[in-house]
């Protein structure tokens, strides 16, 4: 399946919702930059949610991404799955970003 790519600025992200199942869903909105701005709901799904921890709202970002349909009781939803989200400078360039700590483990011998 192709990805699709679009930039803007974060207007909003939402908290993580998770669902009696384990399913994890974390939603966020991006103002597109065009002559005529729209405002389009992502999702980013499981593992993905992590993504957005390092995005803040009015960061300029690009957000790759890809289309995902389903029917339910004869009624049609198209869902916009973030794969990707990367934080741009002023210049449209990519900003690199730190990398995660890695995680601290319960089992280390070391009280501090």
């Amino acid at each position: 399946m192709a990805n699709y790519e679009i930039c803007g600025a974060v207007k909003s992200i939402m908290e993580p919702r998770t669902f009696p199942s384990g399913f994890v869903k974390r939603e966020f909105v991006v103002m597109t930059e065009e002559d005529y701005p729209q405002t389009i709901l992502f999702e980013c799904i499981k593992q993905q949610c992590g993504l957005l921890d390092r995005i803040a709202v009015n960061d300029r970002v690009r957000v790759s991404f890809r289309l995902r349909g389903r029917e339910y009781k004869e009624r049609f939803f198209v869902n916009l799955e973030a794969v990707g989200v990367e934080k741009m400078g002023v210049d449209g360039s990519s900003v690199a970003m730190d990398e995660a700590p890695p995680p601290v483990s319960d089992d280390d011998p070391m009280p501090f």
